[in-house]
């Protein structure tokens, strides 16, 4: 199977993009492919094409496109009302689902995407700690905001801790607040903690920082740094948040944040997001628990409406039945057994990098720990790869493969074959 046929409907809709939006697309893929529907591990396009879907929407899709439970759901709802800026039972619920399932999330709060949820959480640790600096590591991606958006693929690799904004239109003066460390250097990491501790609000990391696990001991000397100094951990849990395990990659590691910043899986495909943390901390989002110089703002038109509400619970009752991690993590090694089968059998010089909810093959050879090992990679080749697995009917992310409930064997092994020919081409030059 392959994406060669296209259309006249999808045609005139590739055209349409070019006219009415930036680039033609919503700035999200490379790909000009238009998307119909999408059905447990696959997507269908205008072209009537199907794919095996390892991108899953970036990643909420982890119970597989339109599952039945989280369709009811949704149709229910909306019936009722989409949304009321009111409280909500099922929003209500999923809060208490959450901090149930999550160790940190004593207080719950919504947001609309994973952008706001780490702009929040980052904001809260200055409340709480009435200091303005934000530590984040080399190459770890917290969203879209300001803040965020430094040193998560530099141009020019730079002396740590200077940060360098990754985006035109960023105020040069924020760069001045942000402190970056080279991820899964645990000695580095705790020095500079020790040396910016009475400038520090908080620390933000993804425990798992886009496909690289952390080395042992790495988020451990970041718990006791943090803590020993009164620092809040914040942990961005948008992808590993219920992907890991039902506590997410806290759970998975048994390291406890202060703070987390949620999305993704728990909006089950609509827009959701949420920050969880300490009571201590969340009670400054509280006006009546800490006055007015304490206060931090925060609403949002659609935060906790009700429909994103009842995907996500449907979505999450669906992931707590038994055997289903297993399921996941069964998919993610089969795959990634037959991909390594792959790549040595064609000889190539790659690697696979990641774990077996979420990971991505790597051009390129010796230990890969952090940042600037991936930059070393063939980041042409890798392109190259993704869009001849597209001719063959296997949609990736740019940089990662997401891996559901919902994925079949077959699924895997037509995935498997076309990473096998594609190789095969790559390899002709």
């Amino acid at each position: 199977m392959t994406s060669e046929a296209v259309s006249e409907r999808e045609a005139e809709l590739r055209v349409k993009a070019h006219r009415v939006l930036p680039g033609g697309s919503f700035g999200n893929v490379p790909h000009e492919v238009v998307i119909r529907e999408g059905k447990g591990g696959r997507l269908i396009d205008e072209s009537g094409n199907s794919y095996v879907d390892f991108l899953l929407g970036s990643g909420p899709m982890l119970v597989g496109h339109a599952h039945p439970e989280v369709v009811s759901a949704v149709a229910a709802q909306v019936a009722k009302g989409s949304t009321f800026f009111f409280n909500n039972a099922a929003a209500i619920e999923l809060a208490e689902t959450i901090s149930g399932a999550v160790k940190c999330a004593e207080k719950v709060r919504y947001t609309s995407s994973g952008t706001e949820a780490t702009h929040y959480a980052m904001r809260l640790a200055r409340a709480h700690r009435r200091r303005d600096k934000i530590m984040k590591f080399e190459g770890g991606f917290h969203g879209m905001g300001d803040w965020a958006l430094m040193s998560v693929t530099p141009r020019r690799l730079g002396n740590f801790p200077q940060a360098a904004a990754d985006s035109a239109g960023i105020p040069q003066s924020l760069t001045g607040e942000m402190i970056i460390a080279p991820f899964n250097d645990p000695e580095a990491a705790a020095s500079l903690i020790r040396q910016h501790k009475d400038e520090l609000a908080g620390v933000i990391v993804e425990p798992c920082q886009r496909l690289l696990p952390p080395k042992p001991g790495f988020l451990e000397r970041l718990r006791s740094e943090t803590r020993e100094h009164g620092i809040p951990l914040i942990f961005d849990e948008i992808v590993t948040g219920f992907r890991f395990a039902w506590g997410g990659a806290q759970e998975y590691y048994s390291i406890i944040p202060d703070m987390a910043a949620l999305g993704k899986v728990i909006g089950g495909g609509h827009p959701l997001a949420a920050v969880a943390g300490r009571d201590e901390i969340m009670r400054h989002f509280d006006r009546n628990a800490v006055g007015e110089e304490g206060f931090t703002q925060q609403t949002g038109t659609l935060s906790g409406n009700p429909i994103a509400a009842v995907a996500g619970l449907a979505t999450l009752n669906v992931l707590r039945k038994p055997g289903t991690y297993e399921t996941i993590f069964a998919n993610g090694r089969r795959l990634m057994d037959g991909l390594n089968r792959v790549i040595r059998s064609t000889g190539t010089k790659a690697q696979l990098v990641g774990e077996p909810p979420m990971f991505d093959i790597v051009f390129v050879e010796g230990d890969v720990v952090n940042y600037r090992d991936i930059a070393r990679a063939d980041a042409g080749k890798l392109k190259r790869l993704n869009r001849l697995l597209l001719e063959r009917g296997v949609i990736k992310g740019e940089g990662k493969l997401y891996i559901s409930l919902a994925h079949t064997d077959a699924d895997i092994d037509q995935a498997v074959a076309a990473f096998e020919d594609a190789l095969a081409e790559l390899r002709k030059g």
